[in-house]
């Protein structure tokens, strides 16, 4: 899944475009130009934990864009539970805004990987960790986004809000 996020960030087209071919040591995925190696082992390791964007720290993204792809995705349900008070019948509806809750609490979980531990953690990743030019404009916009409080409050709202649509909405 970290693959196609990451190829929806920087190829054209995005993931949209992108072609999976084995390899021998995992899933190539290439799209736009851009070739991504989806290790087997990595990927197994992330079916069995439950993690949707793998179980290390990321190499693909930086923390700053990982925030950003939370709050697209936190956006996304947002407008999703919005049209979903309209329709509350509409099970592709609902399945489309839990997912995009999830999604945004995976992506803000990833973006804690980046938070170094104990005290030194407070005020969220160290600089080094925003290698791109995305991810640095993100934190230079608002610093305040990145801190370990934010970043877990941040977290707590996104799955509290996919727990309160499953109560809201459970048979």
């Amino acid at each position: 899944m970290e693959a196609y996020v990451y190829l929806d960030l920087v190829a054209p087209g995005g993931s949209e475009q992108a072609a999976v071919a084995d390899g021998d040591e995992g899933w190539l995925v290439r799209a736009g130009g851009v070739e991504v190696l989806v290790p087997y082992e990595a990927e197994e390791a992330a079916r069995q934990s439950e993690a949707t964007f793998g179980t290390g720290l990321s190499a693909l993204l930086d923390p700053g864009q990982w925030v950003l792809v939370s709050a697209t995705y936190a956006s996304r349900a947002l407008e999703g539970g919005l049209l979903l008070a309209e329709d509350p019948s509409d099970p592709e509806g609902l399945d489309a805004v839990a997912a995009d809750w999830s999604f945004a609490a995976d992506a803000v979980a990833e973006a804690l990987k980046f938070v170094p531990e104990g005290d030194a953690g407070a005020d969220g990743p160290d600089l080094e960790s925003f290698w791109t030019e995305m991810g640095r404009s993100a934190r230079d916009a608002a610093p305040g986004r990145f801190t370990r409080a934010k970043l877990e409050s941040d977290l707590a709202f996104y799955r509290q809000s996919l727990a309160d649509l499953h109560r809201l909405h459970a048979d």
